[in-house]
């Protein structure tokens, strides 16, 4: 689940490169910079040494793969902004319950656990929004991120608590953590700004003229 996560965030790493119109070069980065650096948070924070990442060279597969298959079938620009929305939900669908996972059996107790899942599940976009000079996706109102990853996280969290762990938990959560994020796009669900606008003089609605 975890290398799979990088495979999916380095997908939409690399999506970016393309529609920002990067060379190569710049693809396989941005790849490697979303697939592996949620991943890197968590293991920095769990102090176990040598980052998952630069222990196992696998790692560094899945953000190859995700730029060869860019630069050999990505078509327009229009895909690539539909399919880049898609494979960041699934990356961070899937990193929300494998970070959940090492973080218990590193020995963190549940809450924290499931904080540092949601980190791990949201860093990697922050990454790459920031190199790539975009607004991250986590600041934006429209569309549940953080919350999502969240919620993965913490149903990760109470289900190995409860012992409930087995074959198709992870895929369900997965799944529910996935549409939670589609459906906010699609139905445009805004979270609350951080401020109350007062409302601008043309918000308000025409006088009646009797």
């Amino acid at each position: 689940m975890d290398l799979a996560g990088v495979f999916f965030f380095a997908m939409s790493g690399s999506l970016l490169a393309a529609r920002r119109r990067f060379d190569v070069v710049g693809s396989l980065m941005l790849g490697t910079c979303v697939g592996l650096g949620g991943g890197i948070l968590r293991d920095l924070v769990i102090g176990q040494g040598v980052p998952h990442a630069f222990a196992s060279p696998v790692y560094l597969l899945p953000p190859v793969l995700a730029t060869v298959l860019v630069y050999r079938f990505a078509a327009s620009e229009h895909r690539y902004r539909n399919a880049l929305t898609a494979f960041d939900a699934a990356g961070m669908a899937l990193f929300c319950i494998s970070g959940t996972h090492i973080a218990l059996e590193a020995g963190l107790n549940p809450v924290a656990a499931a904080i540092l899942g949601m980190i791990s599940a949201v860093g990697g976009g922050v990454i790459r929004d920031v190199v790539a000079n975009e607004d991250p996706q986590l600041f934006h109102p429209r569309g549940l991120y953080a919350i999502a990853a969240l919620l993965g996280a913490g149903l990760t969290s109470a289900a190995a608590s409860l012992g409930w762990t087995n074959a198709g938990t992870g895929p369900g959560i997965a799944v529910l953590v996935f549409a939670l994020r589609m459906l906010s796009l699609r139905y445009r669900w805004e979270i609350p700004l951080a401020a109350r606008r007062p409302r601008e003089p043309s918000d308000r609605p025409a006088a009646r003229h009797e």
